[in-house]
């Protein structure tokens, strides 16, 4: 009985640091880098890559799984501020390591007006540093990045709350324009 205790307990150990591992790991990109380019299929089949925003500033957030909880307040919160957005020249683009399917039954059911690209090859949240392991699943992690319209990283996020986000974001890209 002891020794299955510990073989329990051992392998509980190991999961807890491989998920903090996975999940607090960060990549080498940091702001005034070159953003990663990217060539994905959004939620009706459309392919986005950045160079299509050049000239623009772009949000680009990455989330875990379509449908769950804090992807669906962040989601719609973008959604619900997509004026005001669009009146400082900036694009909104969600992605999450779900399929183009899954994206348009979530894009459909909560109406969203913006892209929401497919990483279903993890090329991209890999490049971005914000692939990453809850339980047993590969996800996206919650992070964001807002990019110039030169295509560098402005403001790296490492830290998201769903709830208060994208208040965060407006008022970071209002700053950034105040300096050009």
């Amino acid at each position: 009985m002891n020794k299955t205790i510990a073989s329990f307990v051992v392998g509980l150990s190991l999961v807890s640091l491989v998920l903090y591992t996975s999940v607090f790991s960060e990549s080498d990109l940091n702001e005034g880098d070159l953003a990663p380019n990217f060539n994905l299929q959004d939620q009706n089949g459309e392919w986005h890559s950045l160079e299509d925003y050049k000239g623009q500033y772009v949000v680009l957030f990455f989330y875990p799984k379509d449908g769950t909880p804090g992807c669906t307040t962040e989601a719609c919160s973008f959604r619900d501020n997509i004026f005001e957005f669009n009146s400082l020249d900036t694009q909104i683009l969600g992605v999450s390591l779900d399929d183009v399917d899954s994206h348009q039954e979530f894009s459909e059911k909560y109406s969203l007006p913006y892209p929401i690209l497919a990483d279903v090859n993890k090329n991209c949240a890999e490049d971005y540093g914000v692939l990453g392991k809850f339980m047993m699943m590969t996800i996206a992690k919650r992070q964001s990045f807002i990019i110039d319209p030169q295509g560098k990283i402005l403001k790296r996020y490492n830290k998201v709350d769903p709830d208060t986000h994208t208040s965060e974001v407006i008022e970071d890209i209002k700053k950034f324009r105040q300096t050009i």
